[in-house]
C-alpha cells in the first residue's frame, strides 16, 4: 500500500515526530542531545524554518516548526537526519540506520491549535515521569517560554506574544498555561495525527484543501479514537490563563 503523502502548507505550523529506528535510544548522553540542537539550529536557518518548540527525549524528539515552502521541511530535516546519524555513528562506534523510517509531521492550524501543541510538545518529560516540572528538563523549549532561558533556536510564534504585553506577562500566562496539563484527548489527538501524518484543524480550515491534497485534508474516521484525531475543532479547548 502507498503511503499517505504529507500535507506540509508554506508559512503554517506542522508538529514533527522523529523516532529511533525499532524505539532504539538516539541520544546516549547530553553532548548528543546538545549536537543535535547545533544541527537543528543551523539547517532550520538555512532553509529559513521558524522553530516555536521541542524536546528531546530518549529515543525521538519533537517539532513544532513553520516552514516558507512546502519543501523547506523536508530539506531540513533530510538534513538534520543526514547529519547527525553520521556523527551519532562514529561517535558511538556502530553503523546501519538509526531512525525509524522518514520524519512525521502533522499540520497544525495555528489559532485554533498552535498553542496547545505547544504544551503538549513542552510537556512530554513529565508525562514520561522524567522531570517533575518542565523547566526542570535542560532539552526543550519550555525553559525559553517561561523566561528562564534565551534559546537563539527559537522563533516566538505570534501567538506566543499575544499571551501579554510584556515578557512578564507572556512568561506568567504561559506558566498557567502548562500547569493546567495536557488533556487525555489532547494527547491522543496530537499524537496520533502526526504520526498518521493528518492535520489538526477546523472543517472550514481544510475546505480549500480537499480539492488539492484530497487523501490527507479529506477527514476519513475508522471509529471512535480515528474521528478524535481528524476532527481537532471539536476536541481541543480555547486558551485559559
Amino acid at each position: 500500500m502507498a503511503r499517505l503523502p504529507r500535507l506540509i502548507l508554506a508559512d503554517q505550523p506542522h508538529h514533527i515526530i522523529l523516532r529511533g529506528n525499532n524505539r532504539q535510544a538516539i541520544f546516549f548522553s547530553d553532548l548528543d542531545r546538545q549536537h543535535l540542537l547545533n544541527i537543528l539550529a543551523e539547517v532550520s536557518a538555512v532553509n529559513k524554518v521558524a522553530l516555536h518548540a521541542h524536546v528531546l527525549m530518549d529515543n525521538h524528539f519533537h517539532l513544532l516548526a513553520t516552514p516558507p515552502s512546502a519543501d523547506a521541511l523536508s530539506r531540513m530535516m533530510q538534513a538534520l537526519g543526514r547529519r547527525y546519524v553520521g556523527w551519532f555513528n562514529a561517535r558511538h562506534q556502530r553503523s546501519g540506520t538509526l531512525w525509524e523510517g522518514r520524519f512525521r509531521a502533522g499540520l497544525i492550524e495555528g489559532e485554533r491549535h498552535l498553542l496547545a501543541c505547544m504544551r503538549y510538545v513542552e510537556l512530554n518529560p513529565v508525562r514520561a515521569g522524567l522531570c517533575p516540572q518542565p523547566q526542570d528538563w535542560p532539552w526543550s523549549s519550555a525553559r525559553h517560554h517561561l523566561g528562564l532561558e534565551r534559546l537563539g533556536v527559537i522563533t516566538e510564534h505570534p501567538l506566543y506574544w499575544s499571551l501579554g504585553n510584556t515578557p512578564f506577562d507572556r512568561e506568567h500566562a504561559w506558566r498557567e498555561f502548562m500547569d493546567q496539563g495536557v488533556p487525555a484527548h489532547e494527547q491522543a489527538l496530537f499524537t496520533a495525527a502526526a504520526l498518521r501524518g493528518r492535520p489538526v484543524a477546523s472543517e472550514a480550515f481544510l475546505k480549500p484543501l480537499e480539492e488539492a491534497h484530497p487523501r490527507v485534508a479529506q477527514k476519513r474516521p475508522r471509529g471512535r479514537p480515528r474521528k478524535a484525531v481528524i476532527d481537532g475543532s471539536a476536541t481541543l479547548a480555547p486558551f485559559k490563563s
